[in-house]
């Protein structure tokens, strides 16, 4: 992806930078972005700033909502998570990032890579700590966070300004019923054809398969999946966990008995409701959250 050069829109961009400590100001993630013919506006990737009231930790995350990479739930699986946050006293950044047609690979990385670095860069405008910023995926949105916690250093896209200069690993990864491979034995055949298309080479499938990308400075995760899944098999979840375990990566993996796909905070099914409190433990534990 080609960017154009910085100039008045680069200015504009940090003007709203200054703006977005209002929650629930969108600022967008670059200074600007030649859309194909026909994108739709609302393609232009954004992040939505979600500010509590006081953030003792100095903790913030990246979400990014699912989809199969030709949708996005931005309310159950964005904004209403984002206040679930808030609610724990987290800062939380929604993202809007390039999908559907025209937005294949490696766009939705490159906003999930360039979200990641924004939020690190302004870490003194929200007060808070730059190694306590973290990136949460659902679904397709998994297959992001997942991705940029395993490919961190590319630099595609790579804008040389003082967002690009911010690092974008994750210091965590929460995932919640994700899309982790793209090895057509159990991954998800949407979320792969609209990011990837339908004969991508061998060697692209394998880069974005992350249950093989994984190293030993890949970020701890917290991951939460349903045996009654039948739209992202549970193998997704259970592959990157066993990939994480064997590179002595701190991970936790839940899976529940019952609970559909899309469940977002699993507050209308009862036996879910209790996710949400068991990543509220696993934050806490590693210092990103108040003890509850």
């Amino acid at each position: 992806m080609r960017l154009p050069s910085l100039s008045l829109a680069l200015l504009a961009l940090l003007s709203m930078a200054t703006a977005a400590h209002a929650t629930g100001t969108a600022v967008p993630l670059w200074p600007s972005v030649a859309l194909p013919d026909g994108a739709r506006q609302g393609q232009l990737p954004a992040l939505t700033a979600y500010i509590p009231a006081s953030n003792p930790t100095k903790t913030a995350v990246v979400i990014c909502p699912g989809g199969a990479y030709h949708a996005m739930a931005l309310d159950w699986e964005g904004v209403l998570v984002a206040q679930w946050f808030n609610q724990h006293h987290v800062a939380a950044f929604v993202l809007q990032y390039r999908h559907g047609d025209g937005h294949h690979y490696p766009q939705p990385i490159d906003d999930g890579r360039r979200a990641v670095r924004w939020v690190r860069a302004h870490a003194k405008t929200y007060q808070l700590d730059p190694q306590h910023i973290g990136i949460m995926g659902f679904s397709a949105g998994g297959h992001v966070a997942a991705t940029v916690s395993t490919h961190y250093d590319p630099t595609t896209a790579l804008l040389h300004d003082a967002v690009g200069q911010a690092s974008a690993r994750p210091d965590f990864t929460i995932l919640a019923y994700p899309v982790i491979t793209m090895d057509e034995a159990f991954t998800h055949l949407d979320s792969r054809e609209h990011l990837i298309g339908l004969h991508p080479s061998p060697a692209l499938v394998r880069e974005l398969s992350n249950e093989t990308q994984v190293t030993t400075d890949t970020p701890p995760a917290f991951i939460y999946v349903t045996d009654a899944d039948t739209l992202v098999p549970p193998e997704n979840s259970i592959a990157y966990y066993l990939a994480l375990h064997r590179q002595h990566v701190p991970a936790e993996l839940h899976v529940f008995r019952t609970g559909k796909h899309g469940s977002g905070l699993g507050q209308h099914e009862p036996l879910l409701s209790i996710w949400p409190e068991l990543l509220a433990r696993w934050m806490a534990g590693l210092g990103y959250m108040e003890q509850g």
